[in-house]
């Protein structure tokens, strides 16, 4: 019998199937600086940046981690596209940038143009909502790299920012407030831990009457964007820093953006927990400072701002159930 390339494990026609059907997907997102469509051996974006005086390209690239392990188990994969988008729009957002435009990488084993079609739904629409073009991307199917059924999904957003405006933790000074805006969850880390500790117990399907849901849906809440409804503060210039929390939690993604006589000083305990993070702190017998470095716990973005615009910068996100998280304090 002769060899040939989908008998080896590849489908080239499935590739193309997936493709047909996320050109309406992709064409949504467009934007007036996109100049080629789907298919191309590169995406093209005009960079005349209009409204900026001295743009600054700010690029990204992240994943969602074993998150992918949840979705795979309840069968859902209509938000993880949707969580990939909005975390690596709030890493440039940290650095003060807009979002232009995002690139996808999808990996698996066998190709379901099913699940791809999802993944990628996900994020056309995270896209559309942060005003960014979905750009391009690739699909990889690798036979024997990945168990049947699981994929890996990772991308690169480019964003700008005007060069004066740049968030870099130079503005960040001694006496200001740290504003906290809620997560939905875990976003987008400490899924590994999470696992651990739940799934000896619990079963991704099952529901919990104080979560309100189950395991699997609490899980795979869609990592929150705050770029809408931050972008016109940093227009303002209400915010000296922002620090997005991931990997490393409150403290550590914090502490990045400050000068080495600054420390934090936070009021643990004085914001909405999800309950999904006491299940994990339960389920695991996990000790709090570790509950802290993994996991975000309630706290999705830290902006800070000066004393004297606390008042402006609440008022304005009081919609977003802002709080006040701590301050930033004398190291010395």
């Amino acid at each position: 019998m002769a060899l040939d390339y989908k008998s080896a494990g590849v489908d080239i026609n499935a590739g193309e199937d997936l493709v047909d059907r996320i050109k309406p997907l992709v064409k949504n997102t467009r934007t007036p600086s996109v100049l080629s469509e789907l298919g191309l051996f590169g995406g093209f974006f005009d960079a005349r940046f209009e409204g900026f005086d001295h743009p600054v390209l700010v690029a990204s690239t992240d994943g969602v981690g074993t998150k992918l392990k949840v979705a795979t188990s309840a069968g859902k994969h209509d938000t993880i596209g949707s969580c990939l988008v909005n975390h690596c729009v709030n890493d440039i957002l940290a650095c003060g940038a807009k979002p232009q435009f995002f690139l996808d990488y999808f990996a698996t084993g066998k190709l379901s143009t099913d699940i791809a079609a999802d993944v990628i739904k996900g994020m056309a629409t995270a896209c559309s909502e942060n005003g960014t073009a979905l750009l391009g991307g690739e699909t990889a199917e690798m036979p024997s790299m990945y168990a049947d059924g699981e994929y890996d999904v990772a991308g690169t957003i480019v964003g700008v920012v005007e060069k004066a405006k740049i968030l870099n933790g130079s503005r960040v000074n001694i006496g200001d407030v740290l504003i906290g805006l809620p997560s939905t969850g875990l976003h987008t880390n400490g899924y590994s831990l999470a696992r651990a500790a739940l799934f000896p117990t619990y079963r991704v399907d099952q529901y919990l009457d104080h979560l309100q849901a189950t395991i699997g849906e609490a899980l795979l809440a869609v990592h929150a964007s705050y770029y809408p409804v931050l972008w016109p503060l940093l227009q303002d210039d209400l915010i000296h820093g922002l620090s997005h929390i991931t990997g490393g939690g409150l403290i550590g993604n914090t502490s990045r953006i400050l000068a080495k006589d600054m420390a934090l000083s936070i009021d643990w305990g004085t914001w909405f927990e999800p309950p999904i993070f006491d299940v994990i702190r339960k389920a695991g017998s996990i000790d709090e400072q570790e509950m802290r470095h993994v996991f975000n716990l309630g706290v999705g973005m830290v902006a800070i701002v000066a004393p004297d615009r606390v008042d402006d910068v609440m008022q304005r996100l009081s919609s977003q159930r802002a709080f006040v998280v701590g301050r930033v304090i004398s190291s010395q």
